[in-house]
């Protein structure tokens, strides 16, 4: 099994994570500790995890997964694991590289097959009985894995395998391997006494309580939030299209909710300032009170990740997270972001001063009239409206324009399947390389829904192995949350949506390309500040005018979007960038903030809200500016894999950004030579190596700073950040 990976996708994808008690009066290994688990063939009978899968690739028989099928199978999955370690644990022969390392990475297949179902499922079709099930099922995995990590016996092996190494006469793959298991050991706790691992266990299993309940009380809070209109002159502003999608016929209104798409889509086109208010604040105050309030969850999960790291023998939880990533300290991701933050704040308060001319004497220009007046601007300085670039941004349009980027660069193909799907929007296709060879499964669902998370994400119902030769490979899919028009009618994006569809796509292909045979480091894998490297950089192509030809055209007559506002587009490309880098540099020194604490210093902690305000007016963010998450619905680094991380879109778009620049070095966006390198060195290479080491394979130098900070219309520094 991969433990390291399936624990790293079953957090981030699945917003996992759960539940626990203080440690226990007499240490023991927690593999002692673990309560009977029973499962009987009554349960088991009929349980499509017990069958072998034939369906079209293997896929997940959707029609036949019901919410009762998954506990008796992950209790069966557990059991079948346990018998694995014992028999590594106990195996009379020395330890080597087969009976040790491999036979971990064999192991757990059966449990692996459930919680990459289980957790894709609850980020898109979350329902009361998924909802109980995540807050039993996430801590019993949770005191598994710790079993095994925290196994003395177990990493006496690994351990012993480990120093041998160089007399082993491993390839490259077997040698990472080994090197990754041993680091994840250590870094797990492995080599903590029995008192600590016993305390390091009972907190990852609070922790996965609370990452839960954080989750879902940001869903419900989301879901809770609604605006019926009625009166359509409140609406004034909207354009027809969307106001169409905000129609619904059981309630005869338009209602507004809080998927980021309406969200963005109202606060740019509404005349109607108070319920521009309306939105903000109940997008800004969301899980902020109630039953639903995330401030308490959101300390307590700090303060346990503090005295987590503190056990580990870290200054902080961040310390602790950065130490294997590109940034290597807290301080140098905060020195990076802030080197970027000064003229980001200078440009958003230059703009704050021109939006407030254009919005006149008479109001006192706030947070809810950013959205709406940086329009106007827009349009003012660039003779530039969104509404006049969405009908050339049809969103089956735009996905074919992806997929001709991967074809163009790589050789893919992707062809449309009829397989079994969660949701009857999910659309298949099946993805093969140049020479026909079948790489796997791209599904893609695009709409918002009350059972699905909100964002933007990729994850994975299926790994990529290769252990023994059974090349098994990837289904991935691609999330979004755009509005579902009315029947009949066109799905138009914004722009910054069609960005966001290539970004994901990116990430895709990160784990539909991977040549890696061991699940746990082939696909998307790395430090969290390189693997959003590979999603971001293939942004860069969607305002290429090459680019635009191929799949921004009129979804009513087929016409190519006009040069003239292609040019208008360029023109207009950083506009408002002072505020959206300002907002998102917001959120991730908040983050850093969070979890650079000390255990002493988060035990005083008592008012989330209270940290929050003194963090942000010290670094001198001004009022108009929310920070893109604030604490309670930060799900990225309370309830996903970001914690002390959310940085690393930023740190990536230096790679990015840089990386990017090769192809227009070679004065060729789809550069053979190029696309090579990076095909061999990103998308292929998963987590072979080193991220810095794998970048400057690709690039064939280390990147610069200064790339990004042109890109997002900043002036360079004198003297750059490599």
């Amino acid at each position: 099994m991969t433990i390291r990976q399936l624990l790293v996708s079953a957090i981030a994808a699945a917003l996992v994570s759960a539940c626990g008690s203080d440690a226990p009066d007499t240490p023991a290994e927690p593999s002692d500790t673990l309560p009977e688990i029973t499962v009987s063939e009554a349960e088991l009978a009929g349980n499509p995890f017990l069958e072998e899968w034939n369906t079209p690739f293997g896929i997940q028989p959707f029609d036949r997964i019901r919410p009762e099928h998954f506990m008796p199978a992950f209790k069966q999955g557990i059991l079948d694991m346990r018998a694995e370690i014992a028999a590594i644990t106990d195996n009379p022969a020395p330890p080597d590289f087969g009976n040790t390392i491999l036979a971990m990475e064999r192991a757990g297949r059966q449990v692996n097959r459930v919680l990459y179902t289980f957790s894709s499922l609850t980020g898109t079709e979350l329902n009361d009985e998924l909802r109980a099930l995540q807050t039993e099922l996430w801590p019993m995995w949770s005191r598994e894995s710790d079993a095994i990590t925290l196994n003395g016996k177990l990493f006496e092996r690994v351990q012993a395998v480990y120093e041998q190494r160089d007399a082993l006469d491993l390839d490259e793959q077997d040698a990472r391997l080994l090197e990754l298991t041993h680091r994840e050991f250590v870094r797990d706790g492995a080599a903590l006494t029995d008192d600590d691992k016993a305390r390091v266990s009972a907190i990852n299993a609070e922790l996965s309580e609370l990452s839960t309940r954080f989750a879902q009380n940001l869903l419900a809070a989301t879901n809770g939030f609604r605006i019926p209109v009625r009166d359509e002159a409140d609406l004034a502003g909207l354009s027809a299209d969307f106001k169409d999608s905000l129609w619904n016929e059981d309630e005869q209104a338009w209602v507004l909710g809080l998927s980021r798409s309406v969200y963005e889509n109202f606060m740019t086109q509404s005349e109607n300032r108070d319920l521009r208010k309306r939105m903000f604040d109940g997008y800004r105050l969301r899980a902020t009170q109630g039953e639903h309030d995330n401030g308490p969850l959101a300390i307590r999960i700090a303060q346990l990740r503090a005295q987590r790291a503190e056990l580990m023998g870290y200054a902080s939880h961040a310390h602790y997270e950065l130490e294997n990533r590109m940034a290597k300290t807290p301080a140098g991701a905060e020195a990076f972001l802030l080197e970027v933050w000064d003229p980001a704040l200078e440009q958003a308060k230059r703009d704050r001063s021109d939006m407030q001319a254009l919005a006149g004497d008479g109001i006192d220009f706030a947070g809810h009239d950013w959205w709406f007046y940086a329009e106007k601007l827009r349009k003012a300085r660039f003779d530039l409206d969104e509404n006049a670039l969405k009908p050339y941004f049809r969103m089956q349009d735009v996905r074919n324009g992806a997929f001709t980027l991967a074809n163009r660069l790589f050789g893919l193909t992707f062809t449309p399947v009829d397989v079994p799907v969660w949701n009857p929007d999910v659309e298949a296709f099946e993805v093969r390389d140049a020479d026909g060879t079948h790489l796997g499964v791209f599904m893609s669902d695009m709409y918002a829904r009350e059972s699905k998370r909100g964002g933007a994400w990729m994850n994975s119902y299926r790994g990529a192995s290769n252990i023994d030769g059974e090349n098994i490979r990837p289904i991935v899919t691609n999330n979004l949350n755009l509005t579902k028009p009315q029947a009949g009618q066109p799905t138009l994006m914004r722009f910054s949506e069609v960005e966001t569809l290539f970004h994901e796509f990116g990430h895709g292909l990160h784990g539909l390309m991977t040549t890696v045979d061991y699940p746990t480091f082939s696909g998307v894998d790395g430090p969290r500040d390189y693997t959003e490297f590979p999603a971001q950089l293939l942004e860069h192509w969607t305002s290429e005018p090459e680019m635009l030809a191929i799949y921004a055209r009129h979804h009513a007559t087929g016409e190519v979007i006009p040069t003239e506002l292609v040019e208008r587009l360029l023109a207009a490309k950083n506009h408002n960038q002072g505020f959206k880098t300002t907002e998102y540099i917001a959120a991730s020194l908040l983050d850093l903030r969070w979890h650079t604490l000390s255990a002493a210093e988060a035990a005083k902690i008592t008012d989330a809200r209270a940290f929050e305000e003194s963090v942000l007016d010290e670094y001198g963010l001004i009022d108009e500016i929310e920070p893109r998450y604030r604490t309670q619905y930060f799900s990225h680094t309370f309830a996903g894999g970001y914690s002390a991380g959310y940085y690393a879109y930023l740190w990536s778009e230096i790679l990015d950004a840089d990386g990017f620049n090769a192809f227009k070095e070679a004065e060729d966006l789809f550069d053979p030579e190029t696309a090579g390198r990076l095909r061999q060195w990103v998308y292929e290479a998963g987590g072979l190596r080193e991220a810095d080491e794998l970048y400057r394979n690709f690039r064939g130098k280390d990147p610069s700073i200064e790339p990004l900070l042109r890109g997002r219309g900043f002036a360079p520094p004198a003297g750059g950040v490599n």
